[in-house]
């Protein structure tokens, strides 16, 4: 309870509404019945754990959510970006950081939002088409074959990377810097995790990729699954 005050008072110091909770449960009504612009989670909660509030939350909507914890292994860490967390701070952290990745959640949402007043410099403007895969940045939409698929947001933005220049490859260090910034906790790694997660959606058979291919020894690039 000490921890989530200390994070109220730096959230309200940078001008935010913030209304805390103190279980799983009282999270997933609340994130339901206020549709906040941003979700902090402690991964530590009784009833029902961060990670289970994440699954819920990202289940039901695309809501921001920066998961909090003092389990600092990039197993952990890859646990909750597979869930759906956009970012994930541990414990100890300084309030200068975790403000900086709060504002860094919250732009990102406002491009989703306002592709047009937002965009950053370079992102396209109409839907990529890439054989049947269409990414439609201003309406943050992704079909196959004309079917809707689900994505995260980090998911989304290494997808319309990827769209905005098929055939490209891209190395783990470039979509890191698209999709997480600056964040010293994050590693190569969770690009596989990602890769892994988008494959399992757009691919016809995931252990047979044809769309997202690996490059070894390089990265990644998107095709248009013709072969």
């Amino acid at each position: 309870m000490k921890q989530a005050e200390l994070v109220r008072r730096y959230l309200e110091r940078e001008g935010h509404s913030v209304l805390v909770v103190h279980d799983g449960r009282a999270a997933i009504d609340e994130a339901r019945g206020r549709e906040p612009d941003l979700v902090v989670l402690d991964v530590m909660m009784p009833k029902a754990d961060g990670l289970d509030v994440c699954r819920v939350i990202r289940a039901e909507s695309d809501v921001p959510v920066l998961m909090l914890t003092a389990r600092a292994t990039e197993d952990d860490l890859l646990v909750g970006l597979d869930l759906g967390a956009d970012d994930y701070v541990t414990k100890p952290y300084s309030p200068r950081e975790l403000m900086a990745r709060v504002r860094t959640l919250l732009r990102r949402a406002r491009h989703s939002r306002d592709p047009e007043e937002t965009r950053r410099p370079g992102a396209p403007e109409e839907t990529l088409k890439v054989g049947d895969l269409l990414v439609d940045p201003a309406r943050h939409l992704v079909s196959v074959a004309g079917g809707p698929v689900d994505c995260t947001p980090a998911e989304f933005r290494i997808l319309e990377t990827l769209a905005a220049q098929p055939e490209r490859v891209f190395t783990r260090a470039q979509l890191l810097e698209e999709v997480h910034g600056f964040d010293r906790f994050i590693t190569r790694r969770t690009v596989d995790v990602h890769m892994l997660n988008l494959r399992k959606k757009i691919e016809p058979d995931p252990r047979r990729p044809t769309r997202i291919l690996t490059v070894y020894g390089v990265g990644y690039k998107l095709t248009d699954g013709s072969g």
